[in-house]
């Protein structure tokens, strides 16, 4: 059973009659070629410019989960219906120089406060008033310490990212925590190189 049959060329053409039957064909096969063109084109364009994005690691700032030049593509359309969620690996534009783009993790939410002590991150929301260290063993090494020293208050649409990577990341403990409008999309899958190809979910957390 054919379920898809492409038609013969016919020697009975508006570009037949007038150019003759070699170049009448090259003009429709041309043509067809336009027509397949115009129609993909149609429906790859939105998807890359709407709803998914490719992006290429640079840095070392999410070491060891992500490394320099890995090849992801970037979920642009979920944050349109839903806000992002602790532990999202996102993809923004640094407030400092929107041109530049930056992949870190969402550590803090809109309205809580998120304090860097003695090597660890202390959330404070409604739930823990009087804080709570964020538990990050699922995608951080035991090992792993958070330095620097900062206390910050989130505001209404904005959060608080940091690198996986503690040592060797410019992230909200730098510049504060960034706007939703910054935020370009969230890590879906990776796809370079091939045998750390893979998905992402949203880790759960002990708050």
């Amino acid at each position: 059973m054919k379920f898809f049959c492409r038609e013969e060329h016919t020697n009975d053409t508006f570009w037949h009659r007038k150019f003759g039957t070699p170049v009448g064909t090259a003009i429709v096969i041309v043509l067809e070629f336009l027509q397949v063109a115009v129609i993909a084109a149609a429906i790859i364009i939105p998807i890359r410019y709407f709803l998914i994005q490719p992006f290429y690691v640079k840095g070392a700032s999410m070491e060891p989960n992500f490394y320099d030049q890995e090849y992801l593509i970037i979920d642009e359309i979920s944050y349109r219906f839903e806000e992002p969620k602790r532990g999202d690996i996102i993809v923004f534009r640094y407030p400092n120089d929107p041109s530049e783009f930056f992949i870190k993790r969402v550590i803090g939410l809109p309205g809580e406060t998120v304090e860097i002590i003695d090597n660890h991150v202390v959330i404070y929301n409604d739930e823990y008033p009087n804080g709570t260290v964020l538990d990050e063993s699922v995608y951080l090494d035991e090992s792993t310490l958070t330095p620097g020293l900062k206390k910050a208050t989130i505001g209404t649409n904005e959060y608080f990212v940091m690198g996986d990577n503690r040592d060797a990341s410019m992230d909200s403990r730098v510049f504060g925590p960034i706007g939703v409008s910054a935020i370009v999309g969230r890590v879906w899958v990776r796809g370079l190189p091939v045998d750390r190809m893979g998905t992402f979910a949203t880790p759960s957390y002990n708050l």
